[in-house]
């Protein structure tokens, strides 16, 4: 019988799921939204507060002309209206976190609108809307501890209250986990292309909430949603979305109904349970902040913040196939963050052959940095390394098998591969053909029943030569001399 996970994967004959997701992302300024107070994360709790982000009577908020900057380029980037004029906003609630018993955020009049992703979808791509960014600041956290009379007690810690936030609304254009999970780490890699968030999720620099409902198909209205809030990965995302889809048509095909409510998930069940009602806007009761100003974001100043915006992902891929001749896969690949991308094409202009770069970075460097566990900024061999390891291969001075070998040594020395290249004396593949043929004269003999493989039509052979040639050779004979020299004797 299948799990109810499993119903939701494959497209279910009568019920189709609407999803749309809120991301909030932490924006990188040094100070918090309306106050001087740092922003840096791991300080001891509450030490990072004031009477400003603590709510004291009398403490007048003044805000950061940073963070307004940073929030409007990532809306730029993410293709939205930016708004000339902004109002901030009370939203009411009382939580222990929320020391002022509000959050000054952004309601009918955001900071932008009106904006689009683009995901791979099974017709191609799809555009996913993006209904509004808008600014706001952050609550508090909770910490629940033991201690040591077995009793779990909570404390609050402040420091992040009042730290920068922007909230990502999108359209409910999203019809699958999967969609959704493109669609978040695009977003991610947008954002962290614009340098205004480390979008760290670890840390809470990148949050997301989902909303998702399911209607019989073809009907336009909108079933019955639930918010599934707290969830700290893509993947967990993805998997809560599934069960959720599977666990309301199994609600609804059983004659019950959807209750409007906010979730939480579990990842070591796999389940989502209730935590409690779903609020509705109004039970908010939103009113224009009366401490702010209106925020006007004109012309001027739009301009002046469009210069920051750098290129983004999918236009530097589809240049970099262009310029350098490598596959939309390769470009992918290296554009997976700025800082890659930006030493990839660092070294694939100072190469001879960007395509081997390409190829080098992806086959032989990142996967020892995988091994290792560490980031292309921690890499002993630079991307300057990896344009001259390149060209040694290009020219034929060094073989693919010596190239391997001194790679091994970099990382071995936590050193350059120039720097490990001179140390080993300028090693070069043997291009000394008499030498290559008494070797292979010696292997040949050594090998009767191959060779007579060979002679009677297994020509699949002449690789396990060019192998025992390479090996005698300790791989610094030239293979293509090799391969040569192999099918002149053997012919």
């Amino acid at each position: 019988m299948a799990t109810t996970a499993e119903k939701s994967i494959a497209a279910h004959p009568r019920f189709e799921p609407v999803i749309g997701l809120e991301v909030h992302v932490h924006l990188l300024t040094a100070t918090k939204i309306f106050c001087s107070c740092s922003t840096r994360f791991g300080a001891p709790p509450n030490t990072n507060v004031c009477p400003v982000c603590l709510g004291m009577p009398g403490a007048l908020p003044v805000l950061n002309k940073k963070a307004v900057e940073f929030a409007t380029l990532a809306a730029m980037a993410l293709n939205c209206r930016i708004n000339e004029t902004s109002i901030f906003a009370r939203k009411n609630y009382f939580y222990p976190d929320l020391p002022k018993g509000y959050q000054v955020s952004q309601y009918d009049k955001p900071l932008a609108e009106f904006g689009f992703i683009e995901v791979p979808s099974e017709g191609g791509k799809k555009k996913i809307g993006i209904t509004r960014v808008h600014l706001e600041e952050d609550a508090g956290k909770s910490l629940h501890e033991s201690f040591p009379d077995a009793e779990e007690k909570t404390a609050i810690d402040l420091n992040r209250t009042g730290a920068p936030l922007i909230e990502i609304v999108s359209e409910p254009d999203l019809s699958t986990p999967d969609e959704a999970y493109e669609y978040l780490t695009r977003l991610k890699e947008i954002i962290l292309y614009t340098g205004v968030s480390d979008c760290n999720m670890e840390e809470g620099s990148l949050r997301c909430d989902a909303n998702v409902s399911v209607r019989p198909r073809g009907q336009k209205e909108f079933g019955t949603k639930t918010e599934i809030k707290n969830v700290n990965s893509f993947r967990f995302i993805r998997e809560a979305l599934e069960y959720e889809i599977g666990r309301q048509i199994d609600v609804i095909e059983s004659g019950g109904k959807i209750t409007q409510e906010t979730r939480l998930y579990n990842a070591n069940e796999g389940k989502t349970y209730g935590m409690r009602s779903k609020e509705q806007a109004h039970d908010y009761r939103y009113f224009p902040e009366p401490d702010l100003l209106p925020l006007v974001v004109d012309e001027n100043w739009k301009k002046e913040i469009a210069q920051a915006l750098p290129e983004l992902p999918e236009a530097r891929r589809a240049r970099m196939v262009k310029e350098y001749g490598i596959t939309e896969y390769d470009a992918q690949v290296l554009t997976f963050s700025k800082s890659l991308a930006d030493q990839f094409e660092q070294a694939a202009k100072a190469a001879k052959n960007a395509k081997r770069v390409a190829n080098l970075v992806q086959g032989e460097l990142m996967g020892r940095l995988k091994a290792k566990g560490i980031g292309i900024e921690q890499s002993p061999i630079s991307m300057q390394g990896v344009a001259v390891s390149a060209d040694l291969v290009e020219a034929g001075t060094i073989s693919g098998k010596m190239l391997k070998d001194l790679y091994d040594l970099s990382f071995e020395r936590g050193k350059d591969f120039p720097a490990v290249y001179e140390q080993e004396g300028r090693p070069q593949q043997s291009t000394d053909t008499s030498a290559l043929e008494k070797v292979i004269d010696e292997i040949l003999a050594a090998n009767p029943k191959q060779l007579e493989q060979y002679r009677a039509g297994k020509k699949t052979m002449l690789g396990f030569f060019v192998g025992q040639v390479m090996k005698a050779s300790k791989g610094q004979a030239s293979p293509q001399i090799v391969n040569d020299l192999l099918t002149k004797k053997l012919g």
